[in-house]
């Protein structure tokens, strides 16, 4: 009878032992912004098992733009997340924040202005003197006056008009404004807003007009870095499968991010994936590695950081922000 009982006792030690020994690391990932089509790349790690293969549990939460997401970052409330890494470096030339950038997403600028197709407006040239309304909150406004400048035109060119990014389309659409600013990544979205009135869009991407930087990156807390380095390289080795495998089936992509998030059509959100993808999958990214920060781009984003925040240029040392000890080696 004892001998029967030690065996039992044994064997669910065993078990529990071997719970612990796979139990998965969990990890809290910040949105900077509300789920779309650009943001699948984590839903899809989810469904697709990919941060599970890595012995991860991932949640998601979501933020009102980069500074929110870097705070949440900062203050412990996240581990890992996404924001623009313009803000990380105007963040870091005042402050202290405890955050750094180590695998970029974008690595060309999607801000874009937005018309509709039987404008007179087709290039950045023909934007002066024109009505444009844009969000008031957007880091694009802050690039504005360099983008004009280095087209020549006068950095008051344009008078803004701010208000709801929800009535951006509608006003383009009604003729309540000749452009719009918005993120190449809504292009789908906006479509599709015009097309319900039999309008059609065209698209001006700031990149085509030497706004060359980069933009979305994942972030993460440094103190997350250095606790838990092995899950932080786990993650990102994840996410990038997550990445390869959102642009090879942006279709399958935007139905895990409905299954996770209703309230997203998956028609849209598998167009802005689309879209989405152009930023990512380029001939930066070709030259220089899928996720790879360059001394020489991350040097030239901080130059156009500085300008259009005002900031003095010596404040940062850009490279100051950049953690590349995690980067996913390539398959």
């Amino acid at each position: 009878m004892l001998r029967r009982v030690g065996k039992l006792l044994a064997l669910t030690l065993a078990i529990t032992g071997s719970s612990i020994a796979v139990a998965a690391d969990k990890v809290r990932f910040e949105l900077d912004w509300l789920p779309g089509g650009d943001k699948s790349p984590v839903y899809v790690g989810i469904q697709q098992g990919f941060f599970a293969d890595e012995g991860l549990e991932v949640s998601i939460s979501v933020s009102r733009g980069s500074t929110d997401a870097l705070t949440k970052l900062a203050t412990n409330q996240a581990d890992i997340g996404i924001a623009d890494i313009a803000a990380l470096m105007a963040a870091r030339a005042q402050d202290k924040v405890p955050v750094s950038a180590v695998f970029n997403i974008f690595n060309q600028a999607p801000h874009a202005f937005f018309t509709l197709s039987t404008s007179d407006i087709k290039s950045i040239n023909d934007i002066a003197s024109k009505r444009v309304a844009t969000s008031p909150f957007t880091s694009s406004n802050a690039f504005l006056p360099l983008l004009l400048e280095a087209n020549g035109l006068p950095r008051d060119a344009v008078s803004l008009n701010r208000t709801d990014p929800g009535a951006l389309g509608p006003m383009l659409i009604t003729g309540n404004t000749d452009a719009i600013i918005a993120w190449v990544t809504n292009v789908a979205l906006f479509q599709a807003q015009a097309a319900s009135a039999g309008r059609e869009i065209r698209v001006i991407p700031w990149s085509e007009a030497g706004l060359e930087l980069y933009s979305s990156s994942i972030v993460a807390s440094d103190r997350f870095l250095d606790s838990r380095p092995e899950v932080a390289r786990r993650f990102l080795k994840a996410y990038r499968k997550s990445l390869e495998f959102t642009n090879a089936n942006p279709e399958v992509a935007a139905a895990d991010l409905h299954r996770m998030v209703p309230e997203v059509d998956p028609a849209v959100a598998a167009a802005q994936v689309t879209d989405t993808m152009k930023l990512v999958f380029n001939n930066v990214s070709e030259a220089d590695g899928l996720g790879v920060m360059t001394p020489e781009r991350v040097k030239q984003t901080w130059v156009y950081v500085a300008e259009a925040n005002e900031l003095e240029l010596d404040s940062l040392d850009p490279e100051s922000v950049i953690n590349r000890s995690f980067m996913p080696e390539s398959d």
